[in-house]
């Protein structure tokens, strides 16, 4: 059996038999990349990260059976197309919840006390101590009421917070208080995104979204790039209304863009947010475990069509 390990990086074991093809760019494959890449190898199995994959780069796998996404997210994966073509796609939905939520609460505390600002000014020679702002009492409002976005809500309520949530999948939630979004714009201090990536979702933090938030408003993204406008948001940071943005991920990776020279006012990191060492063996651990149990879906399914 041939897997390809499209991920950045990938270190868990494969059982003996299997031949584990590593991604040679070691960071995210555009689509070209890894329709290449499928085209040359012509794998069984693929364990993913976060690529494109459209439904003319899996029909490029001939013997294509199984997609098991390194993470939790799915909305890099054309699922009506993978359902059509027979292959089975699996996702490790619990794994990435805490190291992501940690990343978040780790954005909002660093972007209320100017950690990152202080620390180069110490190192700079300079010794002036500027007031932060306080996390409890804050109004937060969590867009996404998922796993990470219902973690993130009961670490940040056991901060005192006033947590608003919007899903537009959930109405009552244990830890927010679910409203609608011009609302929580209106309503946050600081706003965090924990949302898939989709045609709906795209730019959803645009000029009209900005409009409506407070003035020093704190913006933070471990989710997916393409949520927010970057162009938008960098004139925002400029001009105060937008106080702070933290930022784990971008519409396009690796990032180089005009919000690098916004020094004082963001946060900026690789798309790491999962990228805990516990968190990520157990995700790739996982893994490998559902794309074995596809695979033996798949000799079980042929032994029975032979019988």
């Amino acid at each position: 059996m041939k897997v390809l390990c499209t991920t950045s990086t990938f270190s868990a074991p494969f059982p003996p038999g299997y031949e584990v093809i590593k991604n040679p760019y070691k960071r995210k494959l555009t689509e070209e990349e890894i329709l290449l890449l499928i085209t040359e190898t012509n794998p069984d199995a693929l364990a993913a990260g976060v690529e494109p994959l459209t439904e003319s780069v899996m029909k490029q796998g001939a013997n294509l059976k199984v997609i098991s996404r390194c993470g939790s997210g799915l909305d890099s994966v054309d699922l009506a197309a993978a359902k059509e073509l027979g292959i089975q796609v699996f996702n490790t939905p619990d794994a990435p919840v805490v190291p992501v939520a940690e990343l978040t609460i780790s954005f909002i505390l660093a972007a209320l006390r100017n950690i990152h600002s202080l620390d180069r000014e110490v190192r700079g020679k300079k010794w002036e101590k500027y007031q932060g702002a306080l996390l409890n009492e804050k109004t937060i409002g969590i867009i996404g009421c998922g796993k990470i976005g219902t973690y993130v809500a009961r670490i940040l309520k056991a901060f005192g917070c006033n947590v608003w949530g919007f899903d537009v999948a959930v109405s009552n939630h244990e830890s927010c208080q679910m409203t609608d979004l011009t609302t929580l714009f209106k309503q946050s201090d600081i706003i965090s995104l924990h949302v898939p990536s989709n045609q709906a979702n795209y730019h959803m933090i645009g000029q009209e979204a900005f409009d409506l938030m407070k003035q020093g408003v704190i913006l933070i993204n471990t989710a997916r790039g393409g949520l927010i406008d970057e162009k938008v948001l960098l004139k925002e940071l400029e001009s105060g209304k937008v106080r702070f943005a933290a930022l784990d991920v971008f519409e396009e990776e690796p990032y180089g863009g005009e919000l690098l020279s916004c020094k004082e006012n963001t946060l900026l990191t690789p798309h790491i947010a999962s990228s805990a060492k516990e968190a990520r063996k157990k995700m790739e651990e996982e893994t490998v475990k559902n794309l074995l149990k596809g695979l033996e879906n798949c000799a079980s399914r042929n032994k029975k069509n032979r019988l």
